[in-house]
């Protein structure tokens, strides 16, 4: 994906979250997502994304690619997401996997 797309689809993201109501001002678990051709690469990318703000989890898909999970509790910001992914591409790229995306949990407000 380009940068100014993934820019565009991360702005985008954000912006509905806050239509919906997202609490900005909280710390979140951000899922951040990644693919691997194999589980040896995966589990080797999770050595450098451990900590006490982080979990890594490695887990097979149906199609045999290795999916690679790390959650950073963080601000759900703009620059501090774009930042994470740009570390965390640092290391899955060179391992032969991509990108693959990013997520939050949002709460239902109840009326």
């Amino acid at each position: 994906m380009s940068t100014a797309l993934h820019d565009d689809v991360s702005n985008g993201v954000l912006r509905r979250m806050k239509e919906g109501g997202f609490d900005f001002a909280s710390f979140h678990p951000i899922e951040f997502y990644a693919l691997f051709p194999d589980e040896a690469r995966a589990r080797q990318a999770t050595r450098k994304f451990r900590g006490e703000s982080l979990h890594a989890l490695v887990t097979e898909r149906d199609d045999g690619v290795w999916h690679l999970q790390v959650s950073k509790v963080m601000f759900a910001t703009c620059y501090g997401i774009d930042d994470f992914e740009h570390d965390l591409g640092s290391v899955v790229i060179p391992l032969g996997g991509k990108l693959d995306g990013w997520g939050v949990t949002q709460e239902v407000r109840q009326p």
